[in-house]
């Protein structure tokens, strides 16, 4: 075992916490990163309709892979939590279990995806050229949707196999390959859209085979894949304890789509495409604060099925105050930022990036809040509390945004849009803060 190697049993101080965290911070980042460059080469080399195209797709893609999501941080506290109780080799049949579920379920997906993908783009309002160019990205991407699910499952399993910087690699090779195909395909081969989606589709492919090879041979870790047995209550425990991620991504995607209907009507098309850009910054900005979250979760699950509470108060005083530092940080690069960002996306179109660049200083102080809330329901998931955990996340996600993307609107016209957000962000950190306190003497934090 490496020297340096850092185990859930340690004790963390800040800089333990940090360097244990961080390759999983970064990883999120790098994702949402490859993610963006998908973005500003299609903008920037394909044009207007088709960027709207690809955010206009975009979120119902992301429901369908946040299913990984939802096994790997549900699955990846029930195996931690087994591991701070002593049962390593229940810890590996469940791991195997969890993987080998994905993986099936990332197959249906994508069929069920493939067959019903234009009636629901119909459905959510697209037409002409919209339609057809949505249709064309979402079906390519669809065949991988099996490896993207497993991509980000293992995201979140990497750091509770204390294999956080492997992680890291593999995020990075998945990126590169896609940042290299999109220059490729777009800029040099000038192939259009559907060879974005083919970029995106193989670096997915990637991120999603290289830890089944990894975990299928003998490694390192105290995890591998091998021979399990069906366990109906592990699972269904993996996925309720997943299941305030899983709520998290869909109400996330669903507000996506109710947004851009409402921009549609507000500000047309131009408004979608502004809507893009920030959604594509903001990806890398909520990806520190979800990086950091998924990096400690299976410490606390560990410190929690071993009955260390001073860890676990430890742990929670020390991650609201990173928290807050890193929100800091985001707000002010969010102003910053703002004009250099739509210029970067949309510096062809002088009105769009006006109406960009005022979106995002309104915008970008919801960075100020979202991160609380995001730690807050990871926390809860690490405890084995789920319910909890869902019931941030949907008031968070759908219930508060939905409620002030509707109502916004009626009062200040399009920047209510912008501001919505903001608003619900602010009521989710309360609500968190709330059932943090109420929940401290349940679980002695």
């Amino acid at each position: 075992m490496a020297k340096n190697m850092i185990l859930l049993s340690d004790h963390f101080n800040y800089r333990r916490l940090l360097r244990f965290t961080m390759p999983t911070i970064l990883m999120l980042i790098f994702t949402s990163v490859y993610s963006v460059v998908d973005g500003f080469f299609v903008s920037n080399f394909t044009g207007k309709t088709p960027f709207a195209a690809v955010n206009f797709i975009m979120p119902l893609l992301l429901i369908l892979g946040c299913v990984g999501f939802m096994f790997g941080t549900g699955g990846g506290a029930l195996i931690a939590k087994t591991m701070g109780v002593g049962d390593m080799k229940k810890a590996n049949e469940l791991f195997s279990l969890i993987v080998y579920t994905a993986a099936i379920c990332g197959i249906v997906l994508a069929v069920l995806g493939i067959l019903f993908l234009r009636p629901l783009a119909s459905l959510m309002g697209a037409t002409g050229q919209l339609l057809e160019a949505s249709i064309i990205y979402g079906r390519i991407i669809l065949l991988a949707l099996p490896f993207y699910v497993l991509q980000y499952e293992f995201q979140c399993l990497f750091a509770a196999a204390e294999k956080p910087k492997f992680g890291l690699y593999v995020t990075v090779a998945a990126g590169v390959i896609n940042m290299v195909l999109d220059a490729l395909f777009i800029a040099v081969f000038h192939w259009g859209l559907p060879s974005a989606a083919a970029a995106t589709a193989i670096s997915q492919f990637t991120g999603g085979i290289v830890p089944i090879i990894y975990f299928a041979r003998k490694n390192d870790s105290p995890l591998r894949l091998g021979k399990c047995r069906f366990d109906g209550w592990a699972l269904a425990k993996a996925c309720t304890n997943g299941s305030s991620e899983l709520m998290s991504n869909i109400s996330m995607s669903v507000v996506s789509m109710l947004f851009n209907i409402q921009l549609m009507k507000y500000a047309g098309e131009n408004g979608i495409a502004a809507y893009g850009v920030l959604m594509y910054v903001s990806m890398i900005f909520q990806a520190v604060f979800m990086g950091y979250s998924v990096g400690t979760a299976p410490v606390i699950s560990y410190h929690y099925g071993s009955q260390n509470c001073p860890e676990l108060k430890s742990l929670r005083q020390k991650s609201i105050l990173l928290i807050s530092i890193f929100s800091v940080a985001m707000l002010a690069a969010g102003q910053l930022l703002a004009h250099p960002l739509s210029m970067l996306f949309v510096g062809y179109d002088k009105t769009l990036m006006d109406m960009t660049v005022h979106a995002f200083t309104i915008f970008s102080f919801s960075f100020l809040l979202s991160g609380f809330s995001i730690w807050g329901a990871s926390f809860f998931t690490a405890l084995n509390d789920g319910l909890i955990s869902a019931l941030i996340s949907f008031l968070r996600t759908l219930v508060f945004e939905c409620a002030a993307v509707l109502i916004f609107p009626l009062i200040w016209g399009l920047d209510g849009i912008w501001a919505a957000v903001v608003a619900a962000e602010a009521l989710a950190a309360i609500t968190t803060a709330l059932l943090l306190i109420g929940k401290q003497k349940k679980y002695h934090y």
